[in-house]
């Protein structure tokens, strides 16, 4: 499972949600709003997790792309085009502004930097190459073109030490790194070619491991900042969309997944599982809009 000197995965998988989603994604944590929050992309809905294990669901519009708090206790959702922003940690969202107006084009994942702007990554509905983007909004609402020329806009997340930036432009195969100067991504290089699945969400712990959930694979691979392997964990169905780390002491790995486009999704595509780690991820960064 794991190399002896890499972050062990400590606990058996469990299925912590019924199969709710179509297409899981996004998955969060943070305290302000009491724990897990992901979405149900192509429904538009925002789901939160309760400490009972229930689940609320609000519908923010045609599609929730990403969540993530605000540093002034609300959150900020992405819909199809735009922003969105709640005030409260349970308030509903009302819409910001719209990025672009090309209906071909939605948001996708996201993230946040290291001085709290957002980063909002898009793809086409047809997924032209080319036609995507990742952008970078600051808290007055001011938008930065980072990278012009993707394809599906997927996981990017910080080294602890924010100066390396990991990010998935989906069907590229590869997971690339990024020297961060100034806010801006310098100096791309590959991190890892996967031989599985496809790029989706990814998400770095406190060690600087970069998780990776592998769309179509069943999978979350944890790669050592060299891009070693060092453990590989199995979900029950293909669609693994994207990864987090929660609990009170961020060692619980929280992971999303999908029925998208299956003709026979397995029974438990589209719920959301957790297995514990040895190394606890990193605080939430939260948007400073």
């Amino acid at each position: 499972m794991a190399a002896s000197h890499g972050p062990v995965v400590t606990g058996e998988l469990e299925q912590v949600t019924d199969a709710l989603c179509y297409h899981g994604e996004g998955p969060v944590w943070s305290p302000t709003w009491g724990g897990l929050r992901w979405v149900d992309l192509l429904a538009g809905d925002v789901l939160t997790l309760r400490a009972d294990g229930s689940v609320n669901r609000l519908h923010v519009g045609d599609v929730a792309a990403f969540v993530r708090p605000r540093t002034s206790g609300g959150w900020v959702v992405a819909t199809d085009r735009g922003l969105a922003l709640a005030d409260e940690p349970d308030g509903t969202p009302t819409p910001w502004f719209d990025l672009w107006d090309d209906p071909t084009v939605r948001m996708n994942e996201g993230g946040v930097d290291g001085e709290g702007r957002l980063w909002a990554g898009t793809m086409g509905y047809d997924r032209v190459p080319g036609s995507a983007r990742l952008f970078r909004v600051d808290g007055s609402g001011d938008v930065t073109t980072l990278l012009p020329d993707v394809t599906i806009s997927n996981g990017i997340d910080l080294s602890p030490d924010g100066r390396l930036a990991y990010y998935d432009d989906t069907p590229t195969g590869r997971t690339d790194v990024f020297t961060v100067v100034d806010g801006e991504l310098t100096d791309r290089r590959p991190f890892v070619t996967h031989a599985v699945g496809h790029p989706d969400g990814l998400t770095v712990d406190s060690a600087g491991n970069v998780w990776v959930a592998l769309n179509g694979a069943g999978r979350v691979r944890c790669h050592s900042p060299e891009g070693d392997v060092l453990a590989e964990v199995t979900v029950p169905a293909r669609l693994t969309t994207a990864c987090t780390f929660g609990g009170d002491d961020l060692r619980d790995l929280y992971v999303t997944t999908s029925r998208e486009n299956l003709d026979d999704p397995e029974p438990q595509a589209g719920a959301v599982f957790r297995v514990r780690v040895a190394v606890p991820g990193q605080p939430v960064r939260a948007f400073a809009g």
